[in-house]
């Protein structure tokens, strides 16, 4: 298993959910701006979307989009929780924070916050949206261990890289306590400390 990625991208979402599965996935680095993989191959002759993750399976299949590549990743390990089974009202809850974290936060976040061109009123629009549900994440943890109740799982994951790149763009968690609690517990996991230091984004 391969797992193109780029440090700090949603990508690690997915690197995070294999370590914390148990797995080992080769990591391929890729540059996003120049569209090269570590080496100097051209990464749109991988994938032609251009943009990370993307998980090669042991067939040689490639696949895309952080939400559907946690879920075969959490089902990879059916016994480690990160995904409770099938039917359950458990997983019911997980995919929905996955939906939301994709829809409410990730395309919110991305593209329009990392691209200078960006016009200042769909920035600020874009703040403001993020703003809000940030308060309803930081309200759903003030209530509970984790994203989706008291188990870690692959909605954390999620949750954990997109509101990473919260102070790299200037957004401030301070008025969000549980938030950043949840923040630094998850970051001191060791699967997650793993993988950030992998990625250059913790020493190591």
């Amino acid at each position: 298993m391969k797992l193109y990625y780029a440090p700090g991208a949603c990508s690690l979402a997915v690197h995070i959910a294999a370590r914390e599965a148990g797995l080992s996935p080769e990591l391929v680095k890729v540059d996003l701006a120049t569209h090269r993989i570590e080496g100097g191959a051209d990464y749109l002759g991988v994938n032609p979307r251009g943009y990370v993750p993307l998980l090669e399976l042991d067939d040689g299949s490639r696949h895309t989009e952080v939400a559907a590549l946690l879920q075969h990743v959490g089902d990879l390990d059916p016994h480690g929780g990160l995904l409770p089974p099938a039917g359950s009202r458990a997983r019911f809850e997980v995919l929905q924070w996955l939906a939301f974290v994709s829809s409410e936060l990730h395309k919110v976040f991305s593209p329009w916050l990392w691209h200078k061109e960006t016009a200042e009123s769909t920035r600020q629009a874009c703040k403001d949206r993020i703003t809000l549900r940030l308060g309803e994440l930081d309200a759903r943890l003030a209530r509970s261990a984790h994203v989706a109740g008291e188990a870690f799982t692959v909605a954390d994951a999620y949750a954990f890289a997109i509101v990473n790149w919260a102070p790299m763009l200037g957004l401030s968690l301070k008025a969000w306590p549980a938030l950043t609690a949840w923040m630094q517990r998850v970051a001191a996991r060791p699967a997650v400390q793993a993988a950030l230091r992998a990625e250059g984004l913790a020493k190591g």
